[in-house]
């Protein structure tokens, strides 16, 4: 049993799931990392795992392995074997208080089929790099940032599994600290109103990077920007990666033009300033429609936040849209008058044959084709 005092301790539902947490963690406002870490906020974060995994199991053929490298007290790998259908769940951690409470948890859920670990990650993720000992889902939650860890996580997934990691150096990946973003990351971002998913982009970059490296293919699934993480969930293939998809964001800080682009460029090409370029990072699609769909299909099935289904939505609604998006205040500012309604430049968007959607990474984001002069003479039809 336990060592520590059980009056620090305390039980609680999340899902449909029996979780043994620290008290502290759900009293303080920033949970402690003493005895074990365990964030209540982030259950948002965990029911869309839930989600996207239910939706990667549905199909999947081959055996239904979980691996989770950095699980505290072992909320998400805990869930996903009770919640969902799988063969076997192996949790790592390096705090081993942690772990009893993980292992109290199991036998709150009668989760009979776990392993647990206390190594550091890329040892533990090492045991189960080779061919037929891989896991179909590879789950890495660390503080700060994952990109130490994509090189030992890609080498555990197997052909066609799923590899999920959350970043929560946030400010790195926003442009406050642009030389460390750099060297953890591959390339700089800048600062923007997107910057949630030139984040998103850059982490994406960073992994499909080491993936080459490893002649592996890595396809983004799903992705999902909270107010405290960025999480990537990408398909890993058994195959080198032929596409072009590593480039650059070009954004114009006078005129508010931006596109992406393989190569970077200097001068904007509607108002000729000079430009900013953010990158190398990715630039193909970061949604899967096909996925996202199969991730709505299991929502009525599970017990996740409603929230939940609004934002696959809206991730359905963007899937093949361009890259970027543009916010309502930010056309509202450069024209100097009050936002119109989001559902109305959508609509007006389409009407003048423009592509448009609302998206997932703010609420009063919106992608299309048009440029930014086009968009400004929608805005004005509307005003």
């Amino acid at each position: 049993m336990l060592e520590i005092p059980n009056d620090s301790l305390e039980e609680i539902v999340e899902g449909e799931t029996k979780l043994l947490v620290p008290k502290a963690s759900i009293t303080q406002k920033v949970p402690p990392k003493e005895p074990a870490f365990f964030n209540p906020k982030a259950k948002l974060n965990r029911d869309f795992s839930i989600i996207a995994y239910a939706a990667f199991l549905e199909s999947f053929k081959g055996p239904k392995i979980f691996l989770e490298g950095l699980s505290g007290i072992g909320a998400r790998g805990l869930r996903v074997a009770n919640e969902l259908q799988i063969d076997n769940l192996i949790i790592n951690d390096l705090n081993p208080t942690a772990l009893k409470m993980a292992e109290y948890s199991a036998n709150l859920n009668g989760i009979k089929k776990v392993e647990f670990f206390e190594k550091e990650v890329c040892r533990f993720f090492s045991n189960f790099s080779k061919k037929g000992k891989r896991g179909s889902i590879v789950d890495i939650d660390p503080f700060g940032s994952p990109a130490a860890f994509f090189d030992c996580g890609i080498r555990a997934t197997m052909h066609g599994g799923i590899l999920s990691t959350a970043a929560t150096d946030l400010q790195v990946l926003n442009g406050l600290f642009q030389g460390a973003c750099k060297r953890k990351y591959g390339g700089i971002p800048i600062r923007a109103e997107y910057g949630n998913e030139m984040a998103i982009r850059l982490v994406l970059g960073c992994l499909r990077v080491v993936a080459a490296r490893l002649g592996v293919e890595v396809i983004p699934m799903f992705v999902e920007s909270d107010m405290h993480y960025y999480r990537t969930y990408v398909k890993v293939l058994n195959r080198p990666d032929q596409q072009e998809n590593i480039g650059y964001i070009l954004h114009c800080k006078n005129c508010g033009q931006r596109q992406m682009a393989l190569e970077p460029r200097q001068e904007c090409e509607l108002c000729n300033s000079k430009i900013e370029v953010a990158g190398p990072l990715w630039i193909g699609k970061i949604f899967d429609k096909k996925f996202i769909e199969n991730m709505l299909n299991q929502v009525p099935k599970l017990q996740v936040n409603k929230v939940c289904e609004k934002t696959l939505n809206k991730c359905l609604l963007e899937s093949e849209m361009p890259g970027t998006f543009y916010t309502l205040d930010e056309i509202a500012k450069k024209m100097k008058s009050s936002p119109p309604k989001l559902e109305d430049i959508v609509e007006n968007l389409q009407k003048n044959n423009f592509v448009a959607s609302v998206t997932s990474f703010n609420p009063t984001g919106f992608r299309t084709n048009a440029n930014i002069k086009e968009i400004v003479e929608v805005f004005q039809s509307i005003q």
